[in-house]
């Protein structure tokens, strides 16, 4: 989780061959340094043929998720989220993933319209427990990524993270970032930057529409100075939702295009994040 890598949602939320061999290629030529999958469907996955794809492509891999909703531990416990996230490590495991990552706690567009209780919590934690000792037995690493009040009522900040990380005690769990998400929850850019501190190993550049960086609200160098104050070497990833199936549009509240093309993203976002890691030094 290294340099500069790219979400697979800008090409195909689908980890099936042509979506695959799509994102591989597209990720390739646009010379990004890690790609991440959405692996949303983790029985579907070849993931023999997707570890070959990946080997050959010399590119190295990162998974995410959100939990279905029928898995959810703070809603059922913690048994079903476990079996599903020690499944889904063994998956990403077999295709050569280094990482878990995501909405690993729940489900993302779960909300109650009540603030998590301690029994919500207490199932979280548990969970992330145990999926965390089964990544460790794999030699992955596995992460969580607070999200928007809108999306989860569960975790929305770098300092809950930070809490739930710490109260876990896993040597193997990181704390994942979101611009998107930041941009709603705190109190500056900055700020969750500096929260997370040590934890932070992963961070999603996605615009405040999560559109186009660089032509939203977004205040990246806030968001790049504070990578640079803290000595970030983890993985930055640009995620833009282009063209989103039903399920996951429904959860992400994205009703309409956040952008005009997937040319436009990446012809004028992707110079413009570059030029601002190289800017700061993180590249």
């Amino acid at each position: 989780m290294k340099g500069f890598g790219v979400h697979t949602s800008m090409w195909t939320m689908a980890w099936d061959k042509a979506g695959s061999e799509r994102a591989v290629a597209a990720a390739t030529a646009y010379g990004f340094d890690f790609i991440e999958i959405a692996l949303l469907s983790p029985d579907t996955v070849d993931s023999a043929a997707s570890r070959v794809l990946l080997e050959k492509a010399e590119l190295p891999a990162v998974c995410s998720l959100g939990l279905p909703e029928s898995v959810w531990p703070s809603r059922y416990g913690p048994d079903g989220a476990v079996a599903f996230l020690k499944n889904t490590l063994d998956v990403a495991h077999s295709m050569g993933a280094q990482a878990l990552t995501g909405v690993t706690f729940g489900g993302i567009g779960e909300t109650t319209g009540l603030p998590a209780t301690s029994r919500e919590l207490d199932n979280v934690a548990t969970t992330l427990e145990q999926a965390a000792a089964h990544a460790a037995k794999l030699n992955m690493r596995f992460g969580i990524e607070p999200v928007n009040r809108y999306e989860s009522h569960l975790i929305n900040t770098a300092r809950q993270g930070v809490d739930m990380i710490e109260r876990v005690g896993a040597a193997n769990m990181f704390l994942h970032l979101d611009t998107y998400h930041m941009n709603v929850e705190e109190r500056g850019m900055a700020m969750g930057v500096l929260d997370a501190g040590e934890h932070l190993e992963y961070i999603h550049l996605s615009e405040s529409d999560r559109g186009t960086p660089g032509a939203g609200n977004v205040r990246w160098d806030e968001v790049y100075g504070a990578l640079a104050a803290i000595d970030f070497k983890g993985g930055l990833a640009m995620e833009s939702f282009i063209d989103m199936p039903p399920e996951i549009a429904h959860g992400l509240a994205v009703w309409r295009p956040v952008a005009e093309s997937r040319d436009i993203v990446l012809e004028r976002g992707l110079p413009f994040l570059r030029n601002k890691a190289a800017q700061y030094r993180l590249i």
